[in-house]
């Protein structure tokens, strides 16, 4: 499995020969200017939730690739409406793809369009397959629902917010990697925007501490599960 990051929350997964695009946010990210989204291959673009700076490119890459968009049935909703191939998914709820199974999980926070649409219930995914197995956290306050997963999954990376001010921070990304008991973490949800930046170096001493590793991409860089 490789993973790539683009910018923000906005990641590429390469898994079983398919292409999967998370939460792309990727033309109006200032840091991520050298990403050329037409460029991005997609057999499925992976939404946690409806806030702008998670679907601005959706519809741009969906519209290129022809890829299926995964989320809550409201955002398929949405996108079905539109024209665009959806598959409607909802808390708790598993579905197999051709790369895997994918699970929408709880996550707290908000959720709507930039149009003013409701976009459901903002979630995460648990994304199993015969290669690795990953927890996508999406935009979210640290949880006890993240104590869950492992009782089902367990994880070879958690992919976690750490920015803070509308997401956890640092220290709240380390005990959500306690209770999805996976000690090693992709941050994301940092330094975009005035809001969110953080120390980076601050940041991987604290998950150094306490034996645990904290890997922080350069966008459009990658790793290898």
């Amino acid at each position: 499995m490789k993973i790539t990051f683009y910018g923000h929350a906005s990641l590429g997964i390469e898994v079983g020969g398919k292409h999967i695009l998370v939460d792309p946010y990727i033309t109006a990210n200032e840091l991520a200017s050298h990403i050329d989204i037409t460029q991005l291959k997609a057999d499925y673009i992976l939404v946690t939730h409806a806030h702008g700076d998670h679907v601005l490119d959706v519809e741009a890459i969906a519209t290129n690739t022809g890829a299926t968009i995964v989320s809550n049935a409201e955002i398929a909703t949405y996108y079905t409406k539109k024209g665009f191939n959806a598959h409607p998914m909802n808390h708790g709820g598993s579905w197999k793809f051709d790369f895997g199974s994918v699970k929408y999980v709880n996550a707290i926070h908000s959720s709507q369009f930039p149009d003013g649409t409701y976009g459901g219930n903002q979630g995460g995914f648990v994304i199993e397959t015969t290669n690795k197995n990953i927890y996508i956290a999406g935009d979210t306050a640290l949880t006890y629902d993240m104590k869950l997963i492992p009782l089902r999954t367990k994880l070879d990376l958690a992919i976690l917010p750490i920015g803070s001010n509308f997401t956890m921070d640092a220290e709240d990304a380390i005990i959500a990697s306690d209770f999805v008991e996976c000690d090693k973490v992709l941050g994301y949800h940092y330094d975009t925007f005035g809001y969110i930046k953080i120390d980076h170096e601050d940041a991987k001493k604290k998950f150094a501490d306490k034996g645990k590793e904290l890997i922080l991409l350069e966008i459009g860089s990658s790793i290898e599960l």
